[in-house]
């Protein structure tokens, strides 16, 4: 079933794009007015056109042969249909269902991650019981902490579809180790780490794009460039498609929301990398609006739920030991509260900070702080 899911959300596009051939589906936009000698106001093929029917006569008179002259009516060139007039999302973890050009700059520090190898969604499989596992090693981590930066650029050339890249720097500080009976050297344990993670690309593009509603699709792929070994990455390729959507209620109150599937390509270890169905709503309030300034604060619910995969249980280490217990992950929901505020400045910059909370037993984080800026170009 979630195959046939993820086939259907990469097809939609496409059928909206055969639809949009109509020849009707762009609106014209009326010209600029240009200026005429003595002040005239420019014609245009509803104007009235005065004729003196004396001097129609004489110069019938002097040419007999002569037709009437007839003026072409002037032809505006065929306007793009303008951009929408979306002042922008306000959500902070939501992505973003406005298309658009922008740079976009984000800082997350997350605490207390208890399964950092849950179906290699964080890193790759924990490395403790040696190959084919590719994750970090030798000591089993059942508490981390992480920070994050994002260094996001975006480009629309068109006001419907836009294509991103994103580079993320990691830092890892493993907080808590489940060591193995069999002696280890400290030499071999497993440290702090920091460096390139996963690098993401891919393309967003609006299935319905108007100045209150925005119906996106977004299709994301993560390479495996983050060294795994490290707790940097996941050692394996992955897609997400997802549909993105933003609404504007009244003049001050939006509500946003996503819909995925995380996809990964088998990893080293068979079976461990797991689909992930991702969701995610959050309504926000203009609470302030000057002539520069706006501010909102925005509640978000982001939610996963992990479809098949595998994870180190640390929990049970001791009671199957040497080896740590590779447990089953399917079925495992994680939801999560996020509480913040976007601020923007002008036109084209804006701020977001933000905290999450865990709600279930099961997380990727019990607690995160976010700070974002996004420049609109």
């Amino acid at each position: 079933m979630k195959r046939v899911v993820l086939v259907l959300m990469i097809l939609l596009p496409l059928v909206v794009v055969a639809q949009e051939k109509d020849p009707n589906f762009v609106k014209n936009q009326p010209s600029a007015a240009g200026s005429r000698p003595n002040g005239a106001s420019p014609s245009s093929r509803h104007d009235v056109v005065s004729v003196d029917p004396g001097a129609a006569v004489l110069s019938s008179a002097q040419n007999p042969t002569a037709r009437p002259q007839r003026t072409k009516p002037a032809q505006s060139p065929k306007a793009e249909e303008p951009r929408p007039t979306i002042p922008g999302s306000m959500v902070g973890y939501i992505d973003n269902a406005i298309v658009g050009s922008q740079i976009r700059l984000r800082f997350d520090a997350g605490f207390n991650n208890n399964r950092p190898d849950r179906a290699e969604f964080f890193y790759a499989q924990c490395g403790c019981d040696g190959p084919p596992a590719r994750g970090p090693g030798p000591d089993l981590v059942s508490r981390l902490n992480f920070q994050q930066l994002y260094m996001r650029a975006e480009y629309a050339p068109v006001h419907r579809f836009s294509l991103f890249a994103e580079v993320p720097v990691r830092w890892v500080q493993p907080q808590q180790s489940v060591l193995q009976t069999i002696p280890r050297p400290p030499s071999g344990r497993f440290g702090n780490q920091a460096g390139i993670s996963d690098v993401q690309a891919g393309f967003k593009f609006a299935l319905l794009a108007s100045d209150d509603r925005y119906l996106t699709f977004q299709l994301l792929a993560d390479f495996p460039s983050g060294d795994s070994s490290k707790g940097l990455g996941t050692n394996h390729y992955s897609v997400q498609p997802s549909l993105l959507f933003f609404q504007r209620v009244t003049d001050r109150i939006s509500f946003e929301a996503q819909l995925g599937d995380w996809h990964p390509a088998e990893g080293a270890s068979p079976n461990f990398p797991g689909d992930i169905f991702t969701y995610g709503l959050g309504p926000s309030y203009e609470l302030y609006r000057g002539d520069r300034v706006r501010f909102a604060p925005v509640i978000e619910l982001v939610g996963w739920r992990v479809l098949d995969g595998l994870e180190t249980n640390g929990d049970l280490f001791l009671k199957f030991s040497p080896n740590p217990p590779i447990v089953t992950a399917d079925g495992t929901n994680i939801v999560n509260l996020k509480l913040g505020a976007r601020t923007s400045i002008g036109d084209h910059s804006s701020f977001y900070l933000g905290y999450g909370q865990a709600l279930t037993h099961e997380v990727w984080y019990k607690h995160i702080v976010r700070l974002e800026y996004r420049y609109t170009f």
